[in-house]
C-alpha cells in the first residue's frame, strides 16, 4: 500500500467517485492518521487541495506523511471530536467538501482488499479485522455476503476504546465510554449508526484487547514475520490469540491493516515495554 495502510484504497475510490460527479473546490477531513493520508493521496491525484485536521498530540510521523502526500495539516482540538468540529468550520469557510470517516464510497474502495482475500482463500472459517470507524469490517462483511460465504467476521477493538464492543453487546449505540489507547486506528468513542447496524447484522463477535496484548502482538509479528504493525493492525492477531481456543484447528486470517507506528513507540515496544496511552 502506498501509505502502508489499507485505508488508502478508500480515499482513492471516494475521490474517483467525486470526479465522475464533479469535483469540489477542495476536501477537508478530521483524522488521527491513515484516513487523512488516504484523502490527501486521492486529492493529489485529481489536483484539488485537501485540508487535514488532526488533534493535538497526534503522531508526528503520521502528520509528516499526510503533508508529504500533499495535504495541508492543521493541528487543532484536544481530541478527535474537537478536531472534527474544527474541520467542519474550516470546510464551511473555504467551501471545501467535508469527508466523513465512514462513507459508502470509502467502504467500496476498502472492500477491494476483502475481495482479494476472500476470492483467493474462500474456505476461511473466520477473518479478524480491527474496528476504527467501521469501513474495514463493513467492507469485509459486504464482500463475504456478496460471495455467499460462511466465513465469520470478528471485529477487534482496544479495551481502552471499547465503544463498538459495548455497542455490539448492547445491540445499540453506546457512547461516552472514553478513549485511552496508543492504538489510534481503533480510538473510536462514538459509533455511527450505519456501520454499527452492518456490524450487528453481519459480525460474529467483537473482541476487546489490552494494550499489553497489542504490544506483545507487535513483537510477535516482527519476530515471526519481520512485518512492522501499528497498534490497530497488531490488535487483530491479539484478538485471534485471545480467542485461540474457540478457533483451534480452524482456518483463519488476520488483517494487518497498517504499519504506521512512530519509531520511538516501536522501539519501546520491541524492547519489551508497553507504551502509555496517547
Amino acid at each position: 500500500q502506498i501509505s502502508r495502510a489499507s485505508s488508502a484504497r478508500g480515499g482513492l475510490f471516494f475521490v474517483e467517485s467525486l470526479r465522475r460527479e464533479g469535483l469540489p473546490s477542495g476536501l477537508v477531513t478530521a483524522t488521527r492518521g491513515n484516513h487523512g493520508q488516504s484523502i490527501a493521496i486521492g486529492a493529489r491525484e485529481v489536483g484539488i487541495p485537501a485540508l487535514i485536521v488532526v488533534p493535538e498530540g497526534n503522531s508526528a510521523e503520521k502528520n509528516a506523511a499526510m503533508e508529504a502526500f500533499g495535504g495541508e495539516l492543521l493541528i487543532a482540538g484536544r481530541g478527535f471530536d474537537e478536531a472534527r468540529q474544527v474541520a467542519a468550520r474550516e470546510g464551511a469557510a473555504r467551501q471545501f467538501l467535508m469527508v466523513p470517516p465512514f462513507h459508502r464510497e470509502i467502504v467500496k474502495g476498502v472492500a477491494t482488499y476483502g475481495w482479494e482475500l476472500l476470492t483467493e482463500v474462500p474456505d476461511l472459517d473466520a477473518v479478524f479485522v480491527p474496528i476504527g470507524m467501521g469501513s474495514g469490517i463493513c467492507a469485509l462483511i459486504a464482500i463475504r455476503n456478496l460471495l455467499g460465504l460462511k466465513t465469520e467476521i470478528i471485529g477487534v477493538v482496544a479495551e481502552r476504546a471499547p465503544a463498538f464492543a459495548l455497542s455490539y453487546r448492547a445491540r445499540q449505540p453506546v457512547t461516552g465510554s472514553g478513549v485511552s489507547t496508543f492504538a489510534d486506528g481503533v480510538a473510536c468513542c462514538e459509533p455511527q449508526e450505519e456501520p454499527l447496524a452492518i456490524i450487528l447484522a453481519g459480525a460474529a463477535d467483537v473482541v476487546a484487547v489490552s494494550k499489553d496484548e497489542i504490544s506483545e502482538a507487535i513483537r510477535v509479528l516482527y519476530e515471526a514475520t519481520h512485518n512492522v504493525a501499528e497498534g490497530a493492525g497488531a490488535a487483530v492477531p491479539a484478538g485471534a490469540i485471545k480467542l485461540r481456543e474457540r478457533y483451534m484447528h480452524k482456518k483463519i486470517a488476520t488483517v494487518l491493516t497498517g504499519g504506521n507506528i512512530d519509531r520511538d513507540i516501536a522501539a519501546r515496544i520491541l524492547a519489551g515495554h508497553t507504551p502509555s496511552a496517547s
